[in-house]
């Protein structure tokens, strides 16, 4: 499939809505849960996200697009977010800054700017394409990581039903 701007702004535009859906107003035990030492919880996943959108997506395109030949991304912090917030401080937070960012990136790209370039400190260069396609899957990953957060904490209960249950299966 062929990367279409417009229709990753629309899915990246849709995820602070389908983020509250999913975790507002749920009892704490749903939004704190780590399913193993090395996971971020639900909560935590938001707060992830916003350090993206702090010092990751935004400064990386706006590299790319510059005119200097300096084109090397700073190393992003995936821990790198304020852990003091609560959930729905986190939630509002991500909210303003995508909608902040998806501004930014509707005045700043046209599809003549796809084939820009930057380096990426592991995987080297990269494209706007690919930072910005990553970016949509990205999120996606990661709605998909607190929907098996969920799934996770009632696996003893499913009892039999959990081999129909691929969510647990993998």
């Amino acid at each position: 499939m062929v990367y279409d701007l417009q229709e990753a702004i629309e899915l990246l535009s849709r995820t602070p809505k389908v983020l509250r859906e999913l975790m507002g107003g749920l009892n704490e035990n749903w939004v704190n849960f780590k399913k193993h030492d090395a996971a971020f919880t639900p909560s935590e996943v938001v707060g992830h996200l916003i350090a993206g959108e702090q010092t990751d997506w935004i400064l990386r395109m706006k590299i790319m697009l510059g005119k200097t030949k300096q084109k090397k991304f700073p190393p992003f912090n995936r821990e790198g977010f304020d852990k003091a917030l609560g959930l729905d401080e986190r939630l509002n937070l991500f909210e303003t800054l995508r909608k902040n960012n998806i501004e930014i990136l509707k005045e700043s790209v046209t599809s003549k700017d796809l084939n820009n370039t930057g380096f990426h400190p592991e995987l080297g260069e990269v494209t706007l394409k690919q930072h910005l396609a990553t970016w949509v899957v990205h999120d996606l990953t990661h709605l998909f990581q607190i929907i098996e957060s969920y799934a996770i904490r009632y696996k003893e209960s499913v009892g039999p039903w959990i081999q129909y249950l691929r969510i647990l299966n993998v």
